[in-house]
């Protein structure tokens, strides 16, 4: 396993204990990682790409939370991974992604044995709960043609490129809207110059 990308995070020993339990698992843009119920039995450790993770009200709608890129992972799934709970999120690859998949087991211990695996933790726990609450300010505070423009300059910070493939029912599934207020909204900004859309991509102008 080639844990280069990820040496300046751990410890040697960590590496080395990664390396030897850990495998890796990659996954098709699209594609469901985490879903509702299961029981995680794996921490996902992001090498490549980027996932999506919502939460779902009892009218199945789903509600963006927060996304993952590399170096990352799931806080929410950590908490499931502590109190060996089932999964109450469901993670969606938002690219190609290349995770390693470290059995859960061993996240107690390596807290208690690595200064750089209690960082990691305890960083991703802080960081996703920031994203969380910007989550609840744009619901509270800021306007949908506001939330929609933060949600589109976000993927493009995350995945790299102006050019997202995606449609508008994903954007409005995300924003939790319908794809026709979506669609008036996205138009808007064409015309204002900021994006261009095209047939399952839009393109953001820089």
């Amino acid at each position: 396993m080639n844990l280069d990308s990820i040496k300046h995070f751990f410890e040697a020993n960590l590496l080395n204990k990664i390396n030897k339990v850990g495998t890796t698992r990659k996954v098709e843009a699209g594609d469901i990682l985490i879903d509702f119920g299961e029981q995680i039995k794996f921490i996902p450790l992001i090498l490549e790409g980027a996932i999506k993770v919502v939460r779902e009200d009892d009218n199945g709608d789903e509600l963006l939370l927060y996304h993952v890129d590399f170096g990352n992972t799931c806080a929410m799934t950590l908490n499931c991974c502590m109190e060996s709970t089932q999964s109450e999120i469901r993670a969606i690859c938002e690219a190609d992604t290349k995770l390693i998949m470290i059995p859960a087991e061993y996240m107690d211990p390596w807290l208690a044995q690595y200064k750089t695996w209690r960082v990691f933790i305890f960083e991703n726990y802080h960081n996703r709960m920031a994203e969380l609450l910007k989550a609840v300010d744009s619901l509270t505070f800021l306007n949908l043609d506001e939330r929609l423009e933060r949600y589109l300059l976000g993927k493009v910070t995350y995945l790299k490129k102006n050019t997202l493939n995606i449609t508008h029912l994903e954007v409005a599934t995300d924003l939790n809207s319908s794809r026709v207020v979506i669609s008036r909204l996205l138009k808007k900004m064409e015309r204002n110059g900021k994006l261009t859309l095209g047939r399952n991509t839009i393109q953001i102008h820089s």
